[in-house]
């Protein structure tokens, strides 16, 4: 089996119609999307019931969630195989300490688990695989060829958002009334909070010693993470879908300033996106 495996070539069968990042930010609907938002923002706000919108809605976080643990597994499983086991000697040879990989394996069993769960809740929600878009840039960001960058990417970015997402989707639950829902999200839940400690502390026993290149993998997840901010679909404001879960970031080992930083992001992705929407404004009355 080859090393590092190009997103290009993951498998997929006829049901998954992939839609790129860039078609859908620049999609000129987004300011039609922030007329109907009584704030002006792009979106309906918060996931709640009572948004006219909500079973539709919830049914795409539901079929996102699960092509992210799709795209989690594979990134998880190409860090057990793209790299040795090593020391990490910084000779430009990607090793990377046995432990880490054992760390990795054990994530993968959770992905698997984590995507059987979400197709049954799929099912209970509704919803066909293939019924709305996979984006892959969550995958993208477990192609770094740097182990340390790798870990940022996957398992404090992306598994981060995972965090959000979950608890979005656990707190949906239990408003709506669905002790099914609410269960599954609570259990995968607590998983992320595991795979993100596990980057967490990894990042920083690889990086003790080398402090340039720490600074490096967290400026690598900056970038990630306004990406994963997707135009402000996560953030701390009130209408936000997603909402920053602190206090399970905090149990992931994420720091008070790392979460402060992250709400920042967020905001600025938020702004750029109202103005992309605001200049496509034309395009949609025309």
């Amino acid at each position: 089996m080859r090393k590092s495996f190009p997103v290009e070539d993951l498998a997929r069968d006829e049901r998954f119609v992939r839609v790129p990042l860039a078609t859908r930010i620049n999609d000129p609907r987004n300011a039609q999307a922030a007329d109907s938002g009584s704030s002006g923002r792009r979106g309906a706000g918060r996931l709640t019931p009572e948004r006219p919108d909500a079973p539709d809605a919830a049914r795409a976080l539901m079929h996102g969630i699960f092509v992210g643990e799709i795209q989690a597994l594979e990134g998880a499983g190409r860090t057990c195989w793209d790299f040795e086991v090593g020391s990490g000697n910084g000779e430009g040879i990607p090793e990377v300490p046995f432990e880490l990989k054992l760390d990795m394996a054990r994530q993968c069993w959770d992905e698997a688990r984590h995507c059987e769960i979400s197709i049954k809740l799929s099912g209970h929600m509704g919803t066909e695989l293939g019924e709305f878009s996979e984006n892959t840039f969550l995958y993208e960001a477990a192609c770094n060829p740097d182990p340390v960058l790798r870990l940022t990417g996957v398992n404090r970015a992306l598994e981060g958002l995972a965090i959000d997402v979950f608890n979005t989707m656990r707190e949906f639950g239990e408003v709506a009334g669905d002790p099914v829902l609410e269960f599954c999200e609570d259990w995968m839940l607590a998983d992320e909070v595991t795979h993100v400690k596990m980057g967490s502390d990894w990042l920083r026993k690889l990086t003790a010693d080398d402090k340039p290149r720490q600074e490096r993998a967290l400026e690598f997840q900056r970038v990630v993470d306004k990406l994963f901010s997707l135009g402000g679909f996560r953030g701390e404001e009130d209408d936000s879908p997603v909402r920053l879960a602190r206090r399970f970031r905090e149990l992931a080992g994420f720091k008070e300033d790392e979460m402060d930083t992250l709400a920042e992001i967020a905001k600025e992705a938020r702004e750029e996106m109202e103005a992309i929407a605001e200049a496509n404004r034309p395009a949609v009355a025309h």
